[in-house]
């Protein structure tokens, strides 16, 4: 058995035991018995954390492959490579993530070059540091990409098992809804509101009008997968969307269904989705738990 700075043994994968808990004053009784050598690291007094030990063994064999020879910045390849870990889940939720100077020995990167991408991550809300703790991989939230997709799509590429309640599907006539996809303001539209969650946790308030089809959705339909893939199925196929995301206070029904707090404010994205001909096959304006969802926009120099 080993002490790190009165920590818990670190024969095997560490966690600490009282973080009030400082280096004993005997500094014999700091050092790593030989098994745990080479799974020992400590966090750095310079990045304002306290010296905590962790078995590096969940991290060290992250792959990583940096091309110097690409014109993506260093700092870009290893965010972008970090963040598909997080995302696939191999780093999960709480894991103690490898401190810069570790990680820009192992990889033969500057310090500056880590920070920039560990600090990416974290204003990204992918990893959290903690006085006391040091740097971890953050509570599990869904982060939609650049990219036409919808939200039961994200959440089974993130790994989590989306769910669906159907809470409205009728026609209606909408004149903001009608202009947005270009029909006549006394047009028939499709309405949906439904209401995702994660396993059993609500996520967002999805509120869709679609042009009128020859196929119109069933509620047990759309309990179970997709829009898209339904609308795919059906022959129409969103290839472009325009999107503006915002935020705002919950109203008394939203806060509900999103079970919460009166004042926490939520993200909204208006989307207007298109074939390839340019035709609108979408209005959307959606709510989403801000606490649970992020938006991810890669944006390039002109």
């Amino acid at each position: 058995m080993c002490l790190v700075g009165g920590w818990e043994p670190v024969c095997g994968p560490a966690r600490v035991v009282n973080p009030q808990v400082g280096p004993p004053s005997d500094p014999k009784s700091t050092a790593p018995c030989p098994d745990c050598q080479d799974f020992v690291r400590t966090f750095e007094r310079d990045d304002l954390l306290s010296p905590v030990a962790y078995s590096v063994e969940m991290i060290a064999h992250l792959a990583v492959e940096i091309d110097r020879t690409s014109p993506v910045p260093l700092y870009h390849q290893l965010a972008q490579q970090m963040t598909a870990a997080i995302e696939d889940g191999t780093l999960k939720p709480g894991d103690p993530f490898e401190n810069e100077l570790s990680l820009a020995e192992r990889l033969n990167l500057s310090r500056p070059t880590v920070r920039r991408a560990i600090a990416e991550l974290v204003e990204r809300g992918l990893l959290v540091r903690r006085r006391g703790i040091g740097t971890t991989v953050a509570n599990q939230v869904v982060h939609r990409r650049d990219e036409l997709t919808s939200l039961h799509e994200d959440l089974q590429r993130s790994g989590r098992k989306p769910a669906t309640q159907v809470l409205r599907l009728e026609s209606i006539v909408d004149e903001r809804a009608a202009h947005a996809l270009q029909l006549p303001e006394d047009s028939e539209l499709i309405f949906l509101e439904r209401l995702r969650l994660a396993g059993d946790q609500p996520l967002a308030i999805l509120t869709n009008w679609l042009p009128p089809m020859e196929e119109p959705f069933t509620a047990e339909e759309l309990a179970a997968d997709s829009m898209y893939a339904l609308l795919r199925r059906r022959g129409i196929r969103p290839v472009v969307g325009h999107q503006v995301i915002g935020a705002r206070p919950a109203t008394a029904h939203e806060r509900r269904l999103l079970e919460v707090p009166k004042g926490q404010p939520l993200l909204t994205m208006t989307r207007h989705a298109y074939d390839a001909d340019g035709t609108p096959v979408e209005f959307g304006d959606h709510c989403y738990r801000a606490d649970l969802y992020a938006f991810d926009i890669t944006v390039h120099e002109r």
